[in-house]
């Protein structure tokens, strides 16, 4: 290679070819690494399963149709007493609705359109949300008076809130957004605890462990990533990717050693936290739209799975085959939520409607 004085410069002097060599080596490094992680894989989750009977036909019928929102449903969360349904909707509406009478026990007008994350509170006194906003907002719920004059916001993020839930007690408040973080809120003072970096796009959901587990959570982003972080020091210890297009929704499986996900690539997957590795994959041909929320049976041996064709998927966890389809809704399924005991599955849609299947 000529330098400019017309002398000959040595290979070795060219930071170029050194960054070259480099990544050259990482690469291989990396590829030896794969190789090694390869050799521990065990046989994927649905071999395992061949020798487990099937799940009997199941008999999951449309039971209750929700009507009151007049704008797409966004989002919605059962309350501990598996009666109660909180639901939020593009019309700037989240309703308090009794899921065996149908009845409307509270609708309060926020002051945003695009509600996107609501949730209830463990003891069912209160209710969150937040949207477009920016804020997550806490509401007390009493019959006596109207909820909104004890409405307060507990935290603000730089972009939209996406989604919300209580962390194990009234007292705190745990919140995903567009900014690409998430972060935990003190109720009462309206302090922020604790926030998470890590994400390089849009948070769309978190979820709790199982208590048992403690104190981990997992994100999902349109970064394609899901992340599972440590609440008490804020550090994300561990990460999967798989998914070729955004994360719209994440559930851990009932034991916490595993998260399921959704995507717009048209996918749920199975992520096991021990293995480090994503273990399963449900996905068929002939399924072409994204999947914007996920949630497991009671026993977790079922994944349901709400879709931007109108329908639900029901899914053999550990066989990774189709069991069922719910038909009903006349759009996009954007939320659904198995209840807290189990015997009822909840969706809401675009088509404005919830509805309780069991």
């Amino acid at each position: 290679m000529a330098s400019d004085g017309g002398g000959v410069a040595k290979v070795g002097d060219n930071p170029v070819d050194n960054i070259e060599t480099l990544t050259k080596e990482a690469e291989t490094l990396k590829a030896k690494l794969e190789e090694e992680r390869q050799k521990l894989n065990d046989v994927p989750l649905s071999t395992v399963a061949e020798r487990l009977e099937g799940i009997a036909t199941l008999n999951i019928k449309p039971r209750r149709i929700l009507k009151g929102h007049q704008a797409k449903v966004l989002c919605s969360d059962w309350s501990q007493d598996k009666r109660h349904i909180v639901s939020s909707s593009q019309d700037g509406k989240m309703i308090i609705w009794d899921a065996f009478t149908t009845n409307k026990e509270h609708a309060v007008t926020m002051p945003t359109t695009w509600v996107m994350a609501c949730a209830y509170a463990p003891s069912g006194n209160l209710v969150a949300c937040g949207g477009l906003d920016n804020k997550v907002t806490v509401y007390p719920l009493s019959l006596e008076e109207d909820v909104t004059t004890k409405k307060k916001t507990v935290g603000t993020h730089t972009s939209y809130t996406s989604c919300c839930t209580f962390p194990n007690s009234d007292q705190q408040i745990l919140t995903g957004s567009g900014d690409s973080t998430c972060a935990l809120w003190d109720v009462e003072s309206g302090q922020m605890l604790q926030s998470f970096h890590g994400h390089s796009g849009d948070v769309m959901a978190v979820d709790l462990a199982p208590s048992e587990t403690g104190n981990t959570f997992v994100s999902g982003s349109c970064d394609k990533m899901a992340l599972i972080w440590d609440m008490r020091t804020g550090q994300c210890v561990q990460s999967f990717e798989g998914h070729e297009s955004d994360i719209n929704t994440v559930k851990f499986y009932p034991s916490g050693d595993a998260i399921a996900t959704g995507s717009d690539d048209s996918t749920c997957r199975l992520f096991d936290l021990r293995a480090d590795r994503e273990v399963a994959m449900y996905t068929k041909e002939s399924i072409i739209f994204g999947v914007n929320s996920v949630d497991f049976s009671i026993s977790g041996r079922l994944l349901f799975a709400g879709y931007n064709d109108y329908t639900v998927n029901v899914w053999d966890t550990l066989k990774c085959v189709r069991v069922s389809m719910l038909y009903g809704h006349e759009n996009r399924v954007s939320c659904l939520k198995v209840s807290p005991d189990g015997t009822a599955l909840s969706t809401g849609s675009w088509d404005y409607t919830l509805r309780v299947w069991a």
